[in-house]
């Protein structure tokens, strides 16, 4: 003789039982979980969200393997801010078929330039280096986080603002761990030919007012990515996540929801 649950309106469906789909947050470059706190809130009925730390990684590869194992299942949907945006293009390399749809948000993919402009680049990393190592990492996030934010965010230096939210994760870090991704990234991997081999739903955003990771490479990208959305969120720079969290969960909570590949 079958029960009905007293909880259960008659004739309502019963609530799914259904795991959630797992989503994989990369965070960038001395970056940890609160780069994604807001979306990890935003998007918690929607997704088991894992945000992986990269430990001493100090390739692309490296970083990619680490987050493969932290997946919390054999298939995710997965999105890279900054760095991790080219951590994810290393795991579509590696294992695409575990990928069942792909956010690319303030990032890159293509390798170090050549000649002076890497020069320029290896010139510029390794004396922050030298900044956080000589007078500690929070010294050096001040002088290099300036150009990572909206202008307007640096008028007002409030306990509790978006800068100092970047200051305080910056100084979670250690020297040692910027050095390791310091070397990922003067080695990273040119990315290109794994864009047009993407047949995921794929999103490219970017902050309009991104310095470090302009619009214009992120239209490029889109348009290498068959099918690929591109959005732009306003009044933001490098750090969307963090600058316009609302706008961000919102495209993310679209992209989740989808039609599949």
């Amino acid at each position: 003789m079958s029960q009905t649950d007293p909880f259960q309106p008659a004739g309502q469906p019963a609530p799914s039982t259904a795991p959630l789909p797992a989503l994989l947050l990369l965070p960038g470059l001395l970056c940890d979980q609160a780069v994604w706190a807001a979306q990890s809130v935003a998007l918690a009925s929607l997704a088991r969200c894992v945000v992986p730390d990269y430990g001493m990684s100090d390739s692309i590869e490296a970083m990619a393997r680490l987050a493969l194992q932290a997946a919390p299942a054999p298939r995710f949907a997965l999105a890279g801010h900054s760095m991790g945006g080219r951590v994810a293009l290393e795991i579509m390399r590696l294992a695409p078929e575990r990928v069942e749809r792909l956010a690319l948000l303030d990032t890159g993919y293509q390798p170090l330039p050549d000649g002076s402009a890497a020069e320029h680049e290896r010139a510029q990393r390794y004396a922050l280096l030298a900044t956080a190592r000589g007078h500690g990492m929070r010294a050096m996030g001040e002088a290099w986080a300036l150009g990572m934010v909206h202008p307007t965010r640096l008028a007002d230096r409030l306990p509790g603002d978006v800068f100092e939210e970047i200051l305080a994760m910056i100084e979670r870090k250690s020297p040692d761990i910027f050095a390791a991704q310091i070397q990922a990234l003067l080695a990273r991997p040119d990315a290109t030919p794994v864009l047009g081999g993407i047949a995921c739903p794929t999103l490219v955003a970017c902050g309009r007012q991104d310095t470090w990771s302009p619009l214009a490479r992120h239209v490029q990208m889109a348009d290498r990515i068959p099918g690929a959305r591109l959005a732009v969120v306003e009044e933001s720079g490098h750090m969307a996540t963090m600058e316009r969290p609302v706008a961000v969960s919102g495209l993310l909570a679209d992209w989740l929801a989808a039609p599949g590949a």
